[in-house]
């Protein structure tokens, strides 16, 4: 037995490394799988990230959605002066928090 180890050693040992680079070789397949699969999960993220506010732009958001609200309820309604002129000052509102909307989301 030691004689046939000794006389086949180069040949065991060349299909070991042959194993071992065919084993990387799958490794490596694996790896790329992996590194697509990160990549994937981070534009997701990504996504998720730019699709979300932060408080103060909710907060903003909240605001802008209330003075709407509040401005269709009076149109809905039939009373005259005093609502056109609450109108008109929840128009100035609702410019005011949009302009302080795009200042938010266009800083860096």
């Amino acid at each position: 037995m030691i004689e046939w180890v000794k006389q086949y050693f180069p040949m065991i040992i060349l299909v070991l490394v042959l194993l071992a680079g065919a084993k990387s070789c799958v490794d490596n397949r694996k790896m790329d799988k992996i590194l697509n699969e990160t990549e994937g999960v981070k534009a997701e993220i990504k996504a998720i990230k730019d699709s979300t506010y932060t408080k103060s732009e909710l907060d903003i958001r909240l605001r802008i959605s209330g003075l709407e609200s509040e401005k269709r309820m009076i149109q809905a309604t039939d009373r005259k002066i005093l609502d056109v002129q609450r109108q008109n000052a929840i128009e100035r509102e609702i410019i005011y928090w949009e302009d302080e909307l795009d200042k938010l989301e266009n800083q860096p």
